[in-house]
């Protein structure tokens, strides 16, 4: 049976749809605003046996049919998904996984395809709230309903569903996702907006959210889906006896200093506690970071070598029982005023930053922030190496980029070198976006940029840290960046509403056992990049206003850290970097730098070894391995375009001479007069015995008639030149 609920919000009405299409799914539900509309299924199957995880897959697919276009490239079918789809994916997972109930492992996918678009709106938001609607209206286990709304902030005004006309004059591109409680999830982008502002436009953000749950909630209340029955395992023994006999040991385990000594410690606990439980289970492999016997606290290993098993423990929840145990000891930890590596909660790791740390390169730095990393690498490359990208939307291209890897042994782990996974995607999209804003115009500065993260050790935050590292490698570019950039992520672990605690510059464990990862990036004026991933279903406006308020002070301490290495932008770009200038024509003489079949500008090019690109509008960019070879191709091109200006001086040739004067070339295709008068502050009784056809002198325009008819003089630029 169809069912269909909409409401007005914005300059739009936003609709959902379900009962007629994707009937075999578990839930299915056809969204739009307007004309812009997209399919969300979502389907489910049993769990794998010895999953410990919930394996929740989010996918999102453009069909460039749904804005009347043909894939481009030679295939003409959509191939594998694209950035755009990758990042999407991202944020349709992000605020739907904490929302499924703790120990649930069953398989769950939810796909999500734009059927149709109106190339107004980005369908981007329109497939998150559809996915939540699917599995809303499914028989999933869900604490739902969930809404996501995007947010612009145009002219002081906060505008819903902003159109991407108005994204382009945005202060501010922000998605939050969230319940009618409290916030979930946050991905947004700022042109340097200050902390009471992003709080203000979290504030507006979630009233849409309160509006579109009722509207899911209404589609909720009509469809009525028949909730499977969802149990718990039946860990809970398992982990009280883990924890009476174990927890001591495992405090101390956690107290081990850095993180691969700390890791090897919890490791050999693990493989002592899984043999004395069940000694007649298959061991498991402990991983190969290991410590030295030396570094082992004998009390937390020195253990009974077998417990009597009791017929309630299962050897397949072993694995859940002891994460439970570690989650336990390190909120314990935290909570209880210190944090694994003995940190205070607002204190950041020790800072180290390097400039030039490679030869040949155009801009080379290093962020080290305790245990994670950066090795940032900075290219400088002319108009023809910008992105070009395609899509629902028209093409455009990209003069800034920003990649991120994140290779194995960064963590300690041996793994194949694959092509870059989707949290590499999404953290390098983070750091490009947080670090744009403060990109000159390229009207200033007309190179194509790209940055490369190098994450060499990682042990927390290293999104944050490739943005600090990529504001150290720009300037170090020489890249007139407007502000640096620095970012920071803050943690929480909660008890209760009223017992949680900020920890600043989260590391590994604290993120992985803690609730909240909320990464935010900016300038000493605002936010550039905000970012919040939960494990709970939502946070205050305490929170965030706390969180928004601590992780300022934070990232002005890390940019006074930053700014000793290098305290303003090089003065040069590097030698090894291309020469780039740039001129305006008369659009009219763009033929005439071209030539017949593009004979002259090619002739320029082969001259002096420049490259030479002509926009419609005249503007002209040469780019050179060397400054004197684009120094040559610009004096030629502006010598053939240039236009004659009264007072200036010229370097001519002599075309031809007469008896009252000569007659000389100053521009490709112009002439001039400088009469015998002019030739010489002396009497000329002869004028070959002063000039010859081809001699080359200075000569000052000193008339153009209303013929243009142009007058020159060689004692006048020979008293300038004195």
């Amino acid at each position: 049976m169809k069912v269909r609920v909409e409401k007005k919000i914005g300059n739009g009405t936003l609709w959902i749809e379900t009962g007629e299409l994707a009937k075999q799914a578990a839930g299915s539900v056809l969204i739009g605003y307007d004309d812009t509309v997209v399919l969300c299924a979502a389907t489910t199957g049993a769990s794998r046996p010895g999953t410990d995880f919930f394996p929740l897959t989010c996918d999102y697919r453009e069909r460039t049919a749904a804005a009347g276009k043909f894939p481009g490239g030679f295939i003409k079918r959509e191939g594998r998904p694209g950035l755009k789809e990758i990042l999407t994916a991202r944020l349709i997972d992000r605020p739907l996984r904490p929302l499924f109930p703790k120990g649930f492992f069953n398989e769950v996918q939810i796909q999500s395809f734009v059927m149709a678009c109106d190339k107004t709106i980005d369908p981007d938001v329109l497939a998150m709230n559809g996915s939540a609607a699917a599995v809303a209206v499914s028989s999933l286990p869900f604490d739902g309903p969930l809404a996501s709304i995007r947010l612009g902030y145009i002219g002081e005004v906060f505008v819903p569903f902003p159109t991407l006309e108005q994204l382009e004059e945005s202060e501010l591109d922000l998605i939050v996702s969230g319940n009618r409680e409290s916030i979930i999830m946050i991905e947004g982008f700022a042109r340097e907006l200050p902390e009471d502002k992003m709080l203000e436009a979290l504030e507006v953000a979630h009233s849409y959210i309160r509006e579109i749950v009722d509207l899911q909630q209404e589609l909720v209340d009509k469809v009525n889906p028949q909730k499977i029955t969802f149990t718990e395992p039946a860990f809970e023994k398992l982990y009280e006896a883990l924890k009476e006999k174990y927890y001591d040991a495992f405090w101390k385990a956690k107290r081990t200093p850095g993180k691969l000594d700390r890791n090897g410690a919890c490791s050999l606990l693990k493989s002592e506690a899984r043999a004395q439980f069940f000694p007649t289970a298959p061991s498991k492999n402990v991983p190969s970071q290991t410590v030295a016997t030396d570094d082992v606290d004998e009390e937390a290993v020195e253990l009974d070598p077998v417990v009597e098993a009791k017929p309630e423990w299962d050897v397949d929840l072993f694995d859940i029982a002891w994460g439970e145990l570690e989650e336990r000891v390190v909120r314990d930890q935290i909570l209880s005023g210190t944090r694994p590596d003995g940190r205070g909660m607002k204190d950041i790791r020790d800072i180290e930053c390097r400039i030039g740390v490679l030869p040949r390169v155009h801009g080379s730095a290093v962020f080290q922030r305790g245990e994670t990393q950066a090795l940032i690498t900075v290219t400088l490359g002319t108009a023809k190496d910008e992105q070009r990208v395609d899509g629902l939307f028209d093409e455009y291209s990209k003069k800034f980029m920003l990649d991120y890897n994140f290779p194995s042994f960064s963590v300690g782990e041996c793994k194949p070198i694959r092509g870059p996974g989707r949290r590499e995607y999404g953290h390098g999209a983070l750091a490009e976006r947080s670090v744009k804003p403060v990109i000159p115009d390229p009207a200033e500065f007309p190179y194509t940029i790209r940055v490369v993260s190098d994450i060499l050790e990682s042990n927390g935050s290293s999104s944050m840290a490739t943005v600090c590292g990529s504001t150290l490698g720009l300037m170090a570019a020489g890249v007139p960046i407007t502000n640096p950039v620095a970012g920071i992520s803050v943690g929480l672990v909660k008890e209760s509403a009223e017992r949680w605690v900020l920890l600043t510059d989260i590391m590994g464990d604290e993120d992985h056992f803690g609730d909240m990862d909320f990464k935010i990036a900016g300038s000493q004026i605002g936010i550039t990049g905000i970012q919040l991933d939960l494990k709970i279903a939502g946070i205050s406006q305490e929170i965030i206003r706390t969180t928004l308020a601590q992780s300022r002070e934070a990232r002005i301490n890390i940019l006074r850290k930053m700014l000793m290495a290098i305290p303003r932008p090089a003065e040069d770009i590097s030698v090894y970097a291309p020469r780039m200038l740039k001129t305006h024509i008369d659009p009219d003489k763009i033929g005439l730098l071209i030539g017949p079949g593009g004979k002259t500008i090619r002739g320029i090019q082969e001259r002096t070894g420049a490259s030479i690109d002509i926009e419609n509008d005249g503007t002209v960019s040469v780019a050179a391995a060397e400054e004197a070879s684009a120094n040559a191709a610009m004096n030629e091109i502006l010598a053939l375009t240039g236009s004659v200006e009264i007072g200036k001086v010229y370097e001519g040739q002599v075309t031809s001479i007469k008896e009252f004067g000569a007659f000389i070339e100053i521009l490709p295709g112009r002439d001039g007069l400088c009469h015998i008068s002019e030739l010489s502050d002396e009497y000329v009784d002869n004028i070959h015995n002063l000039v010859k056809i081809g001699d080359r002198f200075l000569v000052k325009v000193i008339s153009v008639d209303d013929h243009d008819r142009i007058k020159l003089s060689r004692k006048a630029a020979i008293r300038d030149g004195e």
